[in-house]
């Protein structure tokens, strides 16, 4: 993950990631506190502790890049009165398709899922909204 890179999130999403890291920090202190001496016990480089290694290091890894998302964070809020016109990061973008209305959020890409109607600010489809009125 990029370091000094803009994130941006709505409240709820940082909300998740909050949850999201709270829940590693407790996972962290579990594991080290209990696993490590039981698997230390052996001196040969057994499956187990190769298996735990592995796993410490994705969730280390995990804890370190949302630490990096919640320094560079920016929440998304409503437009200003001089943006309400044009298309910005939290805006809502009504689509007609083939003759199909659909409604799309312009957010940040942590929150992007198309399934549900939330493109990124990254992605072509975006990056060609941004702006427009």
């Amino acid at each position: 993950m990029e370091e000094g890179k803009k994130f941006y999130l709505t409240r709820k999403g940082l909300e998740n990631l909050e949850k999201e890291y709270e829940s590693l920090k407790k996972i962290r202190v579990a594991m080290t506190d209990n696993e490590v001496p039981k698997l230390l016990e052996s001196e040969d480089l057994n499956p187990e502790y190769v298996s735990f290694q592995e796993d410490l290091e994705r969730l280390e890894n995990r804890i370190i890049e949302l630490e990096n998302i919640f320094k560079n964070k920016e929440i998304i809020k409503s437009p200003s009165p001089e943006q309400a016109g044009s298309v910005n990061i939290g805006a809502k973008v009504a689509v007609e398709v083939e003759g199909e209305k659909e409604e799309f959020m312009i957010v940040g890409t942590l929150e992007a899922d198309p399934s549900i109607g939330r493109i990124s600010n990254e992605s072509p489809v975006g990056v060609a909204f941004l702006g427009h009125k």
